[in-house]
């Protein structure tokens, strides 16, 4: 059987190299991998709405409301997955995706396919306060990594296929195409021309497809604007503006700061039961925490916020309209802590929803605020709702265009296109000033295999040391004479520069072949001179697995040296030499550019 599989791929490739050129076929592949996106998307979200439909009927209607351990329960499920089948930590969906493009060529696991649709719908489904675009984003993504590899795609192209995937879960997700397409090129640093235009907009277009033809015309958020855009506004707008970058600062912070704290529980079940129970505490208090929330921003469009709320312990205070204010300030505050506690604790899931959850509930209540001060202002909360989620996407996300574009489509409200261009440009400004990058990029960029719109940047994050590393090198020990260097080294070498290292091979120095140039013909000294009173140390080092390509750059830079050691677990392992450094460099610019 596996005989007559490869037999059969043979052929499809010879068919296609002879028929189909291989710009034509990546259009072609980007049409299947969007497609495929799509399916992916559609699935998790069915499953996902399978299995709370089902709890609905059954424990969270019942009369004794233990809706609030069902995190808990969606927890262990996951843990026994990932514990049994998995076998390995789940990572953040969209931060392991940007790693497998600068570090691993584009080529994710298989198995990420199935564990995403799995994993995600059991933690969301049990009310785990998550999102699906990011597990729908990673299964794509997967799904559009191997089918690249099937057909012998090289890097460059099984990166373009990824942001195409991305594109067609979101846009079959949100059935908002273009906010896709800004998506992949803002959050995956991909590099918009016509060469990757096509594809993306390929993708997205089969993705949204998709979605039609499963789920109809069926949208997320039902609204229509009742109220467009006011010149007298503006000012509330700006401030509405400065209230979202502070809450992504906040919710940056916080997601960072409670993953701190889960990580002195070196045990899985620690992190499940504590992050388990400090869940079901903030359901019990604050029910709209429980899953996604699409539930609760439609509630808020339609300018329903008792049901938004639901029932809460303070009920007997809901007809006071600034209990009503607390209360969705507390979703604002407490969203992001409930998201990353979910996360924390095991679960898997993405923050692109959340952040859109806490984003409508401030908007709302800076409307209501405004609407209730008495000082004679009006204006529509529906509409502050919406600009909040995209003033959260712009500063959380730093992708001031995806937010834009993606509330206006998902809303048909293109009316509202200058307001949202002020609240997310402001956010987006004021955050990233604050914050240098976000929740996606800033364990990559310390690493230092983030890759950004800064080519320069980009080509080196690409480039791997251990490509470049040169062996070829006599080395020398301190206590050698310097007849024995220049017998077994120096005239055994092609080399002019030879390391000096230890038997345990530390190394403590370099020898220049021009630092024994004066006395190397002279045999009286040849068994007197020993190498440790020649050798001197290095201009420089470089550190496998803690000097970044950038720092190695700029290493040679500071030194001006043309060749640097490369130390390893504290040993020698070889020298990195400017010239190859630049060639791999050069080849690397070439491929990342097409050029």
């Amino acid at each position: 059987m596996p005989n007559r599989k490869k037999r059969i791929l043979k052929r499809i490739f010879k068919w296609r190299y002879k028929y189909i050129s291989q710009k034509t076929f990546i259009y072609i592949l980007s049409v299947v991998v969007g497609l495929l996106a799509g399916l992916a998307s559609v699935t998790l979200k069915n499953i996902t709405y399978f299995i709370e439909a089902s709890l609905e009927k059954g424990i969270i209607v019942s009369s004794n409301q233990l809706y609030f351990i069902l995190p808990t329960i969606g927890l262990t499920l996951v843990y026994l997955y990932v514990k049994f089948i998995h076998k390995e930590k789940l990572k953040h969906a969209v931060s392991s995706i940007l790693l497998s493009l600068s570090r691993k060529k584009g080529i994710i696991p298989r198995k990420q396919i199935l564990t995403q649709l799995i994993t995600a719908p059991l933690t969301v489904g049990f009310g785990g306060s998550v999102g699906l675009l990011g597990p729908a984003v990673a299964s794509g993504a997967a799904i559009s990594s191997n089918v690249g590899q099937l057909f012998h795609m090289n890097a460059k192209t099984r990166s373009l296929l990824i942001a195409c995937a991305s594109a067609g879960a979101i846009a079959s997700i949100f059935q908002s195409p273009i906010a896709a397409i800004i998506f992949a090129v803002e959050v995956f640093s991909l590099d918009l021309t016509m060469i990757s235009m096509l594809p993306l907009l390929l993708a997205s277009i089969s993705g949204v497809l998709t979605s039609y033809f499963f789920l109809g015309n069926e949208v997320l958020f039902k609204f229509n604007i009742d109220q467009s855009f006011e010149v007298k506004d503006t000012l509330f707008y700006v401030l509405l503006g400065i209230g979202t970058a502070v809450a992504s600062i906040y919710f940056t912070k916080m997601y960072f700061g409670i993953l701190h704290l889960f990580k002195p529980l070196k045990s899985p079940k620690y992190k499940l039961l504590v992050g388990g129970l400090a869940i079901g505490i903030m359901l019990y208090l604050i029910p709209p925490l429980y899953g996604e929330g699409f539930g609760f921003i439609n509630d808020l469009l339609d300018d329903n916020h008792l049901k938004a709320l639901g029932n809460t312990p303070f009920d007997n205070y809901i007809d006071n309209i600034w209990v009503v204010i607390a209360l969705l300030f507390g979703i604002t505050i407490f969203k992001a802590v409930a998201m990353t506690t979910t996360l924390a604790a095991g679960g898997a899931g993405g923050t692109f929803i959340p952040t859109m959850v806490m984003g409508s509930a401030l908007g709302n209540v800076v409307a209501k605020v405004i609407n209730n001060l008495g000082l004679g202002f009006s204006v529509s909360e529906s509409n502050f709702t919406l600009i909040g989620m995209a003033g959260l996407i712009a500063g959380v996300l730093h992708a001031p265009l995806t937010a834009i574009f993606l509330i206006a489509e998902i809303t048909g409200g293109y009316a509202l296109f200058v307001p949202l261009m002020i609240t997310a440009s402001i956010s987006y400004l004021i955050t990233k000033n604050a914050i240098d990058y976000n929740i996606y990029t800033r364990e990559l960029a310390e690493s230092g295999d983030l890759l950004t719109h800064d080519k320069d940047h980009a080509v080196l994050t690409l480039m791997e040391l251990d490509d470049i590393i040169e062996t070829n090198f006599k080395v020398v020990h301190p206590e050698m004479t310097l007849g024995q260097m220049l017998h077994e080294s120096v005239a055994k070498s092609t080399r002019n520069i030879y390391p000096v290292v230890t038997k345990e091979k530390a190394m403590v120095g370099i020898v220049l072949l021009d630092d024994i140039r004066e006395f190397m013909f002279d045999i009286s000294l040849h068994n007197t001179i020993k190498v440790e009173s020649f050798m001197h140390n290095a201009p420089e080092y470089i550190f496998h697995g803690e000097d970044s390509m950038q720092k190695v750059m700029q290493k040679f830079q500071d030194s001006g040296a043309w060749n640097l050691p490369v130390i390893k677990n504290g040993k020698y392992v070889g020298f990195v030499s400017k010239s190859k450094l630049l060639t791999a460099y050069r080849r690397e610019l070439i491929n990342f550019t097409g050029n």
